[in-house]
């Protein structure tokens, strides 16, 4: 929770001195870990069979020396029954250092098997964020269950964060750092963060606050331990401060810390009060579950994650495959209109799947390019014609070098003649290719839905069309097939 300073708190006593959690270099590498730092097989069967036997002690010994990442690596490689299994055989092994390493998916199974007191002492043990993360997908009884499982602060605390959208600074922030006003001096704030006993464990700056709890600076803990002691806070504090709304989408957040090179940033509410710090720790999350919802949005994949049940992948994927065969039908209906040129030149069957394929290839790789630079604030409005300008010459220069590849290779195959068209081709559709992998995410964009989420169904749409379209168009206009 938030700290604040009162005058009359400078005499608290001292803080004990915090255990230092294990360390991954405290395993037993050479037994339960291979040369990359994974779980052996032949460990993961050892713990599976005890299991099997119903040697729930023998499947303990096996697993107390792990680290807490580990055992939840160990969890998310068994199948489902025998992850609770050993759940229920090292309960007490099961703390919320181990609960926050799970994956989504597997977590929120074992929470649904968990009664509602087990799932509130884990919860309990964890920094509000990690706790919301741990809840916040549960259903909504359930999630009412544990609340009221849970001592009123934290309660209080995660209600709170809940209220917020998910994937907010809100909802994502922490409520614990440290908060003092602005008169007191460095001595003053020295004895305070040597006398309570309940300040956050971490922290890299405390907030300096005035009397409406508003930010008006921060003094990273460095600046505080080389600042004399008579020196007021005013005078060594830095007032040039990011804020973060607390509506803020994840991703912006992620894009301020990486802009302004932070470690930590103070989170306030509608009225300018301090609620919260988002911390680099959170943000390397954050940028990791972006990138990679990203890239499997990009392929329609749903979430991507092998742990995901078999209905919500079904689900996740289906739509889009079925989405990609009306498109597809765009591009045979298009075939459909030069049946006759294609059977009096069987050349053209063989050749107009390289024309889209080629451009499918380079539609994919504008996309990709253009939906990295919106996800990062590299492409806005102010530089959208310029940026599409500079893909069209790209595209003009690849079309170029794979033309000249391509149109030789034919000429020499089959007849001069078919590999000029093949050539023109392939430039169009490249082209078309580069325009579109720009424009349609872009216009996603514009019309705020996530670029990533059906830009390649489109982009693929547009260039297998337009090359088949361009292929046969110009091998009817140019007297090919007469």
């Amino acid at each position: 929770m938030a700290q604040d300073f009162h005058d009359d708190e400078l005499d608290v006593a001292a803080p004990p001195a915090a255990e230092e959690p294990g360390r991954p270099d405290d395993r037993v590498d050479d037994e339960r870990h291979d040369e990359e730092n994974r779980l052996k097989p032949e460990y993961v069967r050892a713990v599976a069979d005890a299991l099997d036997e119903g040697d729930n002690t023998r499947a303990y010994d096996l697993v107390e020396p792990l680290h807490p990442a580990d055992i939840a690596d160990l969890l998310e490689l068994l199948e489902r029954d025998e992850r609770r299994q050993l759940a229920s055989a090292i309960t007490d092994l099961m703390s919320g250092d181990v609960i926050a390493e799970l994956n989504d998916h597997v977590r929120d199974d074992m929470m649904e098997a968990l009664p509602p007191e087990a799932v509130a002492t884990i919860a309990e043990q964890l920094d509000t964020d990690d706790a919301v993360q741990l809840i916040e997908d549960l259903e909504p009884e359930d999630q009412r269950a544990i609340l009221a499982e849970l001592e009123p602060e934290d309660r209080a605390a995660i209600e709170s964060a809940l209220a917020y959208p998910d994937e907010t600074a809100g909802r994502l922030m922490s409520r614990d750092f440290v908060a003092v006003p602005e008169h007191l001096t460095v001595g003053d704030l020295i004895d305070f963060l040597r006398d309570r006993a309940d300040l956050p464990n971490e922290f890299f700056e405390v907030f300096v606050v005035d009397p409406k709890h508003h930010p008006v600076g921060t003094c990273q803990l460095s600046w505080i331990l080389r600042t004399p002691r008579r020196i007021p806070l005013g005078d060594v504090m830095k007032r040039d401060q990011t804020l973060i709304p607390v509506t803020m989408d994840q991703e912006e957040v992620a894009l301020m810390f990486q802009k302004y090179a932070l470690i930590s940033a103070a989170v306030v509410d509608e009225s300018g009060r301090l609620v919260g710090q988002m911390t680099v720790d959170d943000v390397v999350h954050i940028i990791s579950e972006e990138a990679g919802e990203d890239v499997l949005l990009l392929s329609g994949a749903g979430d991507g994650d092998i742990n995901e049940p078999i209905r919500d992948a079904y689900a996740s994927r289906v739509r889009w495959l079925v989405a990609n065969l009306g498109t597809a039908l765009v591009g045979s209906s298009i075939i459909a209109l030069f049946d006759g040129a294609i059977e009096k030149l069987v050349a053209l069957a063989i050749l107009m799947p390289i024309v889209a394929s080629i451009g499918g290839n380079a539609g994919t790789q504008t996309m990709a390019v253009t939906v990295r630079a919106i996800a990062t604030n590299q492409l806005t409005r102010s530089n959208t014609g310029r940026i599409l300008l500079r893909e069209m010459r790209v595209a003009l220069l690849n079309g170029a070098t794979v033309a000249l590849l391509i149109g030789a290779a034919v000429s020499l195959i089959f007849t001069p003649l078919l590999g000029l068209v093949m050539a023109m081709a392939v430039i169009v559709n490249i082209v078309i290719a580069g325009l579109a992998g720009v424009l349609v995410p872009v216009i996603f964009e514009r019309l705020d839905q996530d670029p990533a989420v059906a830009s390649s169904v489109f982009v693929t749409m547009i260039t297998d069309s337009m090359g088949f379209f361009a292929f046969l168009g110009l091998a009817v206009a140019s007297g090919l097939v007469g």
